[in-house]
């Protein structure tokens, strides 16, 4: 076969391709014999890519055999580099930026399946039950291709149906669940007031206004009567985002010292980023929740307030994702998202594959709602003929509190706006991390008092 044959003109704007990239300022590339093989290796590549064109059995597009033949060499690296189409790319900007309709959940390709790494908050894959670490196998009864291939069929106009069938741990059988498409919500904190001067905030993903959206809730509680005195920072099921938020984020608790430090191969990508003092400190103390769904951006936020023992973890083991990506913007509409550096805590772990450990471990559990019935054992004053307790002097013409005056001190303190639901508020304090998170806060506060 003749040279001339085994090149078609795909294959001359792949070898046009090479040269512009070669071209391109920063590259330096050497074409002696180090340079050869690659060479050698695009030529069979085209004669591969020309034996499809003329043999295979159906006819082929020859512009989806060269993005396919480019998306499998990136995303052969690993899970997270990947060959943007102009559609995904766009999609990504959404993810971050804007809103869309779908089912609400981050998804990564795990051991060749398309695995949620979390359901964001308050979506319809959040309400029907979808877990992190759940496999999706089938999205209307078709297997997944890939993670693109599940993204695009899970998406759809809003009040639309589509069957999500999934694999779980402990699960005998694949669940099916029936979604309806909803408009996904782009915001990203969530916040009350667990008790006064107690303040709780959820961020579900790093999005753009992340920041911005946390100081105007610590703002409200910490201005609020009583003021915030301890917080419990959700980072449970977050899967991350844009990483510059994370570093704010992070800029808010700290003082000084290291954030975060990056490094890529061969001393390339090396960023490190420092804390800066605050106009307002902020020294109240913090519990950070942490899951198996905390990823990435989350991970970043958790392992600096750990490190700088400015925050005490608790709940489970973080998915470990500590790596960076960059985006760059390729022509036509594509864009290369690329793994270019591993990401390390202020102490200098990283946690890639590992995860962020809590301080304390605590599996998640809901506890029992309670009915109004309370703990009944023997007490002194069921003996008979007791010993009757001694008057209290000071407190002997004071009426007892009704209850329900009881209740209403511990409505939200005056300025602070909830910004989940009373339901959802209820739930929260049944939460076992939760509640745990609270009764470590306010016992260090009873400490606190009690020792000056």
């Amino acid at each position: 076969m003749s040279p001339k044959s085994v090149l078609p003109k795909a294959a001359l704007v792949i070898v046009l391709a090479v040269m512009v990239w070669a071209l391109a300022p920063g590259f330096h590339l050497d074409f002696t014999a180090d340079a050869r093989p690659a060479y050698k290796e695009l030529k069979l590549f085209t004669d591969v890519l020309d034996l499809v064109e003329k043999h295979y059995v159906d006819p082929v597009d020859e512009k989806k055999l060269i993005e396919s033949a480019i998306q499998g060499m990136v995303s052969s690296l690993d899970p997270h580099s990947a060959l943007l189409t102009p559609e995904a790319f766009r999609e990504l900007q959404i993810d971050t930026h804007g809103e869309f309709t779908g089912i609400g959940i981050h998804v990564t390709m795990k051991d060749n399946l398309v695995t949620v790494i979390a359901p964001i908050e308050g979506t319809p894959a959040y309400r029907a039950g979808i877990k992190a670490g759940d496999r999706i196998v089938k999205v209307d009864g078709k297997a997944c291709d890939n993670l693109r291939d599940a993204v695009n069929r899970m998406r759809g106009p809003k009040g639309t149906k589509v069957v999500v069938t999934i694999v779980r741990e402990g699960e005998p059988k694949p669940i099916d669940f029936t979604l309806i498409r909803d408009v996904i919500p782009i915001h990203s904190v969530k916040s009350t007031i667990l008790r006064p001067g107690y303040g709780y905030v959820w961020i579900t993903n790093f999005r753009d206004n992340t920041y911005d959206d946390l100081v105007a809730a610590l703002d409200e509680m910490e201005t609020a009567k009583p003021p915030l005195k301890a917080l419990v920072l959700d980072l449970r099921d977050n899967p991350g985002g844009i990483l510059d938020q994370a570093i704010r984020v992070c800029d808010l608790f700290l003082e000084k010292g290291v954030i975060l430090s990056s490094k890529g191969r061969n001393g390339a990508h090396v960023r490190v980023y420092k804390a800066h003092r605050n106009s307002r400190p902020r020294r109240y103390p913090i519990v950070v929740l942490i899951n198996g769904g905390s990823a990435s951006a989350s991970e970043i936020v958790a392992g600096a307030l750990q490190d700088h023992k400015r925050a005490l973890l608790l709940g489970t083991t973080t998915f470990g994702k500590g790596s960076v990506q960059a985006i760059e913007n390729l022509a036509d509409g594509y864009a290369l998202k690329l793994t270019i550096a591993r990401y390390y805590t202020p102490s200098g772990r990283s946690i890639q594959a590992k995860g962020v450990e809590p301080d304390i471990m605590v599996p998640r559990r809901i506890l029992e709602a309670q009915d109004g019935q309370t703990e009944r054992t023997l007490k002194e004053k069921d003996l008979k003929n007791h010993l009757g307790a001694e008057p209290d002097k000071d407190k002997s013409d004071r009426k007892a509190e009704p209850e329900s005056k009881k209740d209403k001190k511990d409505k939200l303190p005056s300025k602070v706006k909830s910004r989940i639901d009373p339901l959802q508020v209820d739930q929260l304090l049944r939460d076992s991390q939760v509640r745990r998170a609270l009764d470590i806060l306010i016992g260090y506060e009873i400490f606190k008092q009690a020792n000056g």
